[in-house]
């Protein structure tokens, strides 16, 4: 399948109701192990990527590590795979455009895209995450490789939960907006309350991603409020070293 084909075949799979699963990996082994099991599409972590190689989260895995690992994941497997690229390694559009490129030339054919400051504080205010949105899609046109673009918001994870009620018209505009400017998909880690998930979902014509936490409860669940994908984030990475380290210390008490 082509890199076109494969993008085209990942955008179907986000269908509000019907979610598609990700169970974000690491590197190539960890996506072989999940594709096995059944998995659509393969999608990483940054937290998970970075702590692998023995790096921070935030960017602090060089971008010349990085891009090298997306190769080997894309090769590892045919299924679609979509890799989490923070704030794009560029604050400004033309760097941002360059580094685009280099991902796509991986292989890969979808990116989460945050618009918090890497490295700073607070968010991107909307009209310079459009501006870099726009910038994405630019270069995914111009490489003739429909890009899904996995934009997140940080909103919620930059406050309280019992503040996340007053987060609500922002998320709603940054969700038009990032639409507008050529975003495929919303992703809104940190928000856990149903009721206002569905809101988002019933607000926005882009497919909403959560992250699967233990207060949203299951996919199902999540599923009856209209979102179109959940994801783990670190959580499978960090439940594969809990098992190293559990198995070790059963290995050195025998």
């Amino acid at each position: 399948m082509s890199q076109t084909d494969k993008a085209k075949a990942f955008a179907a799979l986000h269908v509000p109701g019907t979610p598609v699963v990700i169970y974000n990996i690491w590197d190539a082994g960890s996506a072989k192990a999940v594709a096995g099991a059944g998995a659509r599409a393969i999608a990483t972590g940054s937290w998970s990527v970075a702590e692998a190689q023995g790096f921070p989260d935030g960017q602090k895995l060089p971008l010349d590590v990085l891009l090298p690992i997306a190769t080997r994941i894309v090769d590892s497997t045919d299924l679609p795979v979509s890799i989490d690229f923070e704030g794009g390694y560029a604050s400004d559009p033309e760097p941002l455009a360059a580094n685009i490129t280099a991902l796509i030339g991986t292989g890969a054919i979808g990116l989460n895209f945050e618009d918090q400051v890497v490295g700073g504080d607070g968010l991107h205010d909307i009209d310079t995450q459009v501006a870099r949105i726009k910038a994405v899609r630019a270069a995914a046109d111009a490489a003739n490789v429909p890009l899904f673009i996995n934009a997140r918001t940080d909103l919620f994870l930059k406050a309280k939960p019992e503040a996340h009620a007053d987060q609500m018209p922002e998320t709603l505009d940054r969700a038009a907006a990032y639409a507008d400017a050529g975003a495929s998909g919303f992703f809104i880690p940190g928000l856990t309350d149903h009721a206002m998930i569905e809101k988002v979902c019933a607000s926005t014509a882009l497919p909403v991603n959560v992250m699967m936490r233990g207060a949203l409860g299951s996919v199902s669940e999540v599923a009856a409020l209209g979102v179109a994908r959940t994801s783990y984030g670190p959580g499978p990475f960090a439940n594969a070293m809990r098992q190293a380290a559990e198995g070790y210390k059963a290995a050195a008490a025998s």
